[in-house]
């Protein structure tokens, strides 16, 4: 089966061009790419009408409710908010109750995933045993059982002594660990960042110097180690020098930022709207101009979501009692069109930073538009504007923050290994 896509403008993270071309589909892998005539004999021949082909999403540090929390999100419901959002790849977080930390539980997610998901899964798995930071896990069996990373997630490890020997092991092995900076002593109890406008408001607060003296520690243990590191989100300008020295003096480390953080910020949080609270919590608009700099320079090398769907019985709460969280699978895409819109970012960049930068770093085959990649691919359009109704949205829970935002960016379809997932 062969399928033509023409008359699209190609977006090439790899590249970095953007322009109007042709994709061949072929046994669900890209057969060849060009802005020549296009060539014949395909079985379908599909107009893009000038609309925007690019790599499907790879979207690290989605939460999925399977095992523990499935009334909150499944591999069902997160499937189709992914394919509804371009995102071809979703790579799960371990944060589970129970957490995924033995080769048993990653199977069971791993078989639940292939069942229900239309997209592909990528497991991460904890790093400790419980997530509880005491001892480590069975890396190397994880691994083998498919892990393609190893993090703890918000739940921090204060005890360096424990970090660094799972660190060492998992540099042994060859395997990334992914962290969230934090100085959780610091942070413990906050909801919002601290300044006048917590004041104001009278909400628990933390300061950015909690995540800058987390980065320091963590990039001093993986100077220790060489273990591959991978801060989960940075999200304050002060943690951003301790990135910059690491990454210049040669150290395995990338790292991320939500696209929460980079559209939003501490005012949104307005008359203590819970939808609103995130982790860590929005920042200020300095930060947050801060971060779209860094991504655009290439310094924070990944966008995700950082879907986390919470119920509507923990969102409707006092805003220091609510759960943080917000679910992003189906946002993703046209919030970072803002970026693009605002002039601050072209398509190829955020595309390195949502779909190759991830693949690479995770070793993936995806992210790329590439003879003989997989034909992981999203078309959308970038200018088509919409209200966000988040009723709408695929997943379970409904906890997001651009609900009745006017929003800009659209997706028109969505192929997994050249199949069609999402659209007509």
């Amino acid at each position: 089966m062969k399928t033509l896509l023409e008359n699209a403008r190609i977006i090439d993270p790899e590249g970095g061009t953007d322009r109007i071309g042709w994709l061949l589909i072929e046994n669900g892998a890209i057969a060849g790419t060009g802005c020549e005539e296009a060539p014949q004999g395909a079985d379908e021949r599909i107009n893009c009408a000038g609309k925007c082909l690019a790599p499907g999403i790879v979207d690290i540090g989605v939460k999925i409710g399977e095992p523990g929390e499935r009334h909150k999100e499944s591999f069902a419901s997160a499937g189709r908010a992914a394919a509804a959002g371009g995102v071809t790849t979703m790579v799960t977080r371990p944060d589970t109750t129970p957490a995924i930390d033995t080769p048993e539980a990653l199977e069971f997610v791993t078989r639940r995933a292939t069942e229900d998901s239309p997209v592909r899964i990528a497991p991460m798995a904890a790093l400790t045993k419980g997530r509880a930071g005491r001892e480590m896990t069975e890396i190397g069996f994880l691994l083998d059982a498919g892990a393609v990373a190893f993090t703890d997630g918000d739940a921090v490890t204060t005890d360096a002594k424990v970090l660094s020997r799972a660190m060492t092991y998992a540099r042994s092995l060859g395997a990334l660990v992914m962290a969230h900076p934090q100085d959780p002593s610091l942070s413990k109890g906050a909801a919002v960042t601290s300044g006048k406008f917590a004041s104001l408001r009278g909400l628990p607060a933390v300061s950015p110097m909690a995540e800058r003296m987390a980065m320091d520690r963590d990039m001093a243990l993986v100077e220790m180690t060489g273990v591959r590191y991978h801060a989960d989100q940075i999200t304050t300008a002060r943690a951003l020098p301790a990135l910059e020295r690491a990454k210049k003096n040669g150290l395995d480390v990338t790292a991320g930022v939500s696209i929460h953080h980079l559209t939003l910020n501490e005012l949104d949080v307005g008359d203590y709207r819970t939808f609103f609270k995130v982790k860590p919590p929005l920042r200020s608009e300095d930060d947050r101009q801060a971060l779209i700099q860094a991504v655009a320079s290439g310094l924070i090398d990944v966008v995700c979501s950082m879907h986390t769907p919470q119920d509507e019985e923990s969102k409707r709460l006092p805003f220091e009692e609510a759960a943080s969280g917000a679910v992003g699978l189906e946002t993703l895409l046209p919030a970072a069109m803002r970026l693009v819109h605002s002039g601050q970012i072209d398509l190829p960049t955020l595309w390195r930073a949502l779909s190759l930068n991830p693949a690479k770093r995770l070793g993936l085959a995806g992210g790329r538009l590439t003879a003989g990649s997989p034909a992981d691919l999203v078309l959308f359009d970038p200018d088509a504007p919409f209200v966000l109704d988040r009723f709408k949205l695929n997943s379970k829970s409904k906890n997001t923050p651009f609900d009745g935002a006017r929003m800009q960016g659209k997706v028109l379809s969505t192929w997994v290994g050249g199949a069609r997932v999402f659209g007509g």
